[in-house]
């Protein structure tokens, strides 16, 4: 009993002292993150992250939000007139905007803010021409000097899984055989799926890391998640191994020639006007499958990855 209110006494003076440092919105923005945890770790750092920087940005324009339930629309527009006047990427502004959208549904003013982008003058983002498939070799990996690192980036590689992903991996939960399965704590949008094993590279990867990591992950048994990715970052920031989410890319484009016999168009095939509709009927259902093992419930993101 005494030990529970030792615990209870520490939080409640940490979280005083953490008020204490900062000002009201933020901490109220700090509370709403932690009381509503949608999404992974990876998106909920994010996302208080933004947060918090909406808050100074709002300090910095003269207004004074004494809580997140204090929004506005007036706080609102300033804060897409401020990222107007910045010149922010289209896709920063949009990815700031469903951040935004998250803190006026969660206190309940979603109908504040209008769905649409193109209303708030933000246009749809266009897929990008070009190719960003990414493919290490073996010369290149022998570089990542950290078997965790190695590892974790050898699974992006193979089953285009995301860093958070590739990190979190535990291959004696995984690896089923013939497929991995990921837990929903390590996935985007906490969506648990299945990805088939379909070439020997894989299989022999997969014993690799499972002689490796043995019941353990990817992750030092010392060590926290975060820290882990700072250590991942760090080892290959210094090899200058940048854009591993092209290793993504590459997957989605092996595995569209792998079922339907011929390159995607980003990789030079044809496009999808350019196919018989016999053709065109095999595209849709690959694109669907693609999409599934790549964590994304919709064919249109399919585009990115393999073009149109």
């Amino acid at each position: 009993m005494h030990q529970h209110g030792t615990v209870f006494w520490t939080a409640s003076a940490n979280i005083t002292h953490q008020r204490n440092r900062i000002d009201n919105l933020t901490f109220g923005l700090i509370q709403l993150c932690r009381r509503h945890r949608d999404g992974s770790f990876s998106t909920r750092a994010t996302r208080q992250r933004m947060l918090v920087e909406f808050s100074k940005t709002l300090r910095s324009l003269g207004f004074r939000p004494q809580s997140p339930y204090s929004l506005k629309p007036k706080h609102v527009d300033a804060l897409i007139q401020e990222w107007d006047r910045r010149e922010l990427a289209s896709g920063t502004r949009k990815v700031y905007m469903s951040q935004l959208r998250w803190w006026a549904e969660k206190i309940g003013k979603a109908s504040m803010i209008d769905p649409s982008n193109r209303k708030l003058g933000l246009p749809n983002r266009r897929a990008n021409p070009a190719n960003k498939a990414k493919e290490l070799s073996d010369a290149e990996f022998a570089l990542i000097d950290n078997e965790y690192v190695r590892y974790s980036v050898m699974l992006q590689q193979a089953f285009g899984l995301r860093k958070e992903e590739a990190i979190k991996f535990r291959p004696s939960y995984a690896d089923k055989g013939h497929y991995i399965r990921l837990k929903g704590s390590w996935t985007k949008g906490g969506r648990p799926r299945k990805i088939p094993i379909t070439h020997y590279l894989q299989r022999e990867l997969l014993d690799q890391v499972r002689k490796f990591a043995g019941t353990g992950s990817l992750i030092p048994f010392d060590k926290k998640y975060i820290h882990q990715v700072y250590i991942y970052e760090n080892v290959l920031k210094k090899l200058d191994l940048k854009n591993l989410h092209g290793l993504r890319h590459g997957y989605a484009q092996r595995r569209y020639k792998q079922l339907t016999g011929w390159q995607c168009p980003k990789a030079g095939g044809p496009t999808r006007k350019q196919l018989t509709k016999q053709q065109y009927e095999v595209d849709q259902n690959v694109r669907l499958k693609i999409s599934q093992e790549l964590g994304h419930n919709r064919t249109e993101i399919t585009k990115t990855y393999c073009g149109a």
